[in-house]
């Protein structure tokens, strides 16, 4: 399977998932320079996390506008798979990829600690090596990792079963204080109605070794190597 790492100025986190895609599970894997306009070849596209042109305007939304985002929608018309982590996360929605947005964190600061989520479908690409309701401890890394939607769009959401991840306690409970950002629904991460386009704030590549206290975000590379069978 071969994957493709954007690059944007400002991103920090395509080393990261260069080392997980590369050293830990043997993967075919090369960065593709923003102003680039081909992801031929590419099964899987990964917007890591970073500040993408700074945040200077809001999170993602000068980047939507980069040469390669045009070769992103080709991808996805075509059932690509396309994963976008924390400042790909606000990328994917500032594109209209995914619907909704994410704003600032509800105490206005910065987060950086782990937090653990819940599994709440394991039908998806994303997710089919986790069980339904599994808890995973991931780091997240963000000032701007707030999902917001309109009612309306989240009750689609959720009818629709395109929630992936809940941030929730050590015992899989949705309760008051688990929530670090405010999110809606206290949501995570959430897929697109096609099903191949993922969006989602933890650091999955930062929960990929056992030397970094955890490898439960390494389900979410393995569910897309193993992906085909959700085309």
């Amino acid at each position: 399977m071969h994957w493709a790492i954007l690059q944007f100025p400002g991103s920090n986190c395509d080393q990261d998932c260069l080392h997980v895609l590369r050293n830990v599970l043997k993967q075919g894997v090369r960065y593709v320079w923003h102003k680039e306009t081909s992801l031929e070849g590419a099964d899987v596209i990964v917007i890591p996390g970073g500040f993408s042109y700074g945040d200077y305007l809001r999170c993602g939304a000068i980047a939507r506008f980069s040469p390669i985002m045009a070769a992103v929608r080709k991808a996805e018309s075509q059932g690509k798979f396309i994963v976008g982590i924390c400042n790909g996360f606000q990328i994917l929605c500032e594109a209209g990829f995914l619907p909704g947005a994410l704003i600032r964190n509800r105490d206005l600061h910065f987060v950086c600690e782990h937090v653990t989520i819940r599994v709440e479908t394991p039908k998806s690409a994303f997710t089919q090596k986790y069980l339904l309701g599994q808890t995973l401890r991931i780091p997240i890394a963000h000032g701007e990792g707030s999902y917001f939607a309109d009612a309306a769009t989240l009750a689609d959401l959720e009818a629709n079963h395109q929630v992936l991840f809940r941030y929730c306690d050590p015992n899989g409970v949705i309760a008051t204080g688990v929530n670090p950002n405010g999110s809606k629904n206290f949501i995570a991460g959430i897929i697109n109605k096609k099903g191949n386009v993922c969006g989602l704030m933890p650091h999955p590549e930062r929960a990929a070794e056992a030397v970094l206290g955890s490898t439960d975000g390494l389900g979410l590379f393995t569910s897309l190597i193993n992906g085909s069978s959700f085309h």
